[in-house]
């Protein structure tokens, strides 16, 4: 069945999308479903990578939230104001300061106030927080792997290009696809 805008619709058949494209063409048979091929399949994929990715994380107690805020922490290398851990992460300050009061009462990050400025916060991993970071962040890197190893090196990097594309005018048009 071919789309009205050329391309093959549901060309490749066999995923959940493809079950709902045909769906969608059945009752509107004129409808453009390229655009939810794709979105609806980088979402698929997102939702089911973040349930498994997240199982290492459970273990360990962790939300995704706050498994973010360690990880930019640890991967910046030094202190970092909740303000800046809020543009790190892509989350509210409220959200943020909620989750660094529970990562601090477990003695994962540890907060010092500044010298000129008594209503900021500086904030850096303790050890535990290392510790816990260092030990899922390959575990998390060895299931990415074994999930695109189905491509070969030449498609993860078509794959990643295109994505990063797509990211990059997604960024730097915040708020624009929905005015």
């Amino acid at each position: 069945m071919t789309a009205p805008n050329g391309r093959q619709a549901g060309a490749s058949g066999g995923d959940t999308v493809s079950a709902v494209v045909r769906q969608w063409q059945a009752v509107h048979p004129g409808l453009d479903t390229g655009p939810m091929e794709i979105i609806g399949r980088v979402n698929r994929c997102a939702a089911l990578l973040q349930q498994a990715e997240d199982a290492p994380l459970r273990r360990a107690g962790l939300s995704r939230a706050e498994f973010d805020l360690l990880g930019a922490l640890r991967r910046t290398g030094h202190e970092l104001t909740p303000g800046d851990l809020a543009r790190e992460t892509f989350s509210s300050g409220a959200a943020v300061t909620k989750r660094l009061k529970q990562l601090t009462e477990r003695g994962l990050v540890e907060r010092r106030g500044d010298t000129r400025d008594r209503r900021v916060a500086h904030l850096r991993l303790t050890d535990a927080g290392r510790e816990i970071v260092d030990g899922i962040l390959p575990e998390q890197l060895a299931y990415e792997t074994a999930v695109l190893s189905v491509l070969d090196p030449l498609r993860q990097g078509e794959l990643a290009g295109l994505l990063g594309e797509l990211l990059g005018q997604l960024e730097g048009r915040p708020g624009a696809l929905r005015a």
